[in-house]
């Protein structure tokens, strides 16, 4: 049975992870016959958002890991346990949370930063030929994890011409996509689709999210 690590960046779209991409996500890994390890930096988040309001909460502080460990029923580990020999694949979902929490693309853009462990584990996983797959904002991630190596991942991010800027400049090559498929980098074996930056309903993001995780499972076993 094939285990994939995915990795979550706190809980609702504006300020971690977005649940329907999670959700979406670990119930193709599932229907696979595989299994899922779900991981969060055990850190503040950048910043708390009133979901209902949509404006910031001034003032209030929450835990990634702890509020990621919302979707996955508790079952979660922190980043710093994350290790390319225990999992045959990655997986990260999209939200606020990636471009917030696990990276500052949200505030620096080309010129952000990543957690140390996240973009150790991602060039691990690279090393080792596992695939990685990445949902909505986070191939901006992957993107971030590869800038100075002479690693140049084929992403999308759908068709937004900023965001496809920034990626480029970091050396990763983009691609254009429909919100119901994915784009397969072969030789870096990184799957990417572009969920709710297109979507506007979770029937609209689940197809391409579903034919990611087939991809990124069919590259596992490769």
């Amino acid at each position: 049975m094939s285990t994939f690590a995915v990795i979550l960046s706190g809980c609702g779209f504006l300020d971690g992870a977005e649940i329907h991409e999670s959700v979406t996500t670990l119930l193709a890994i599932e229907r696979s016959g595989s299994r899922w390890i779900a991981y969060a930096p055990d850190a503040a988040q950048a910043d708390v958002v009133n979901h209902s309001k949509k404006q910031p909460s001034p003032g209030e502080s929450r835990n990634i890991l702890h509020e990621s460990a919302r979707i996955v029923r508790g079952r979660i580990e922190p980043t710093t346990a994350l290790d390319a020999a225990k999992v045959d694949g990655v997986i990260l979902p999209g939200g606020f949370g990636v471009a917030k929490n696990l990276c500052n693309f949200a505030s620096a853009g080309a010129d952000a930063t990543a957690r140390p462990e996240i973009v150790q584990f991602l060039r691990a996983m690279h090393s080792s030929r596992k695939p990685i797959g990445a949902i909505c904002i986070a191939p901006a991630l992957v993107a971030i994890a590869f800038r100075g190596t002479d690693v140049h991942p084929k992403l999308t991010i759908g068709n937004d011409a900023g965001t496809a800027a920034a990626l480029e400049s970091m050396g990763s090559k983009h691609a254009a996509c429909e919100v119901s498929d994915c784009i397969v980098d072969e030789t870096n074996r990184i799957v990417t689709t572009p969920a709710y930056m297109l979507a506007t309903c979770v029937s609209e993001a689940a197809p391409g999210i579903e034919a990611l995780v087939r991809e990124v499972i069919r590259l596992a076993r490769k």
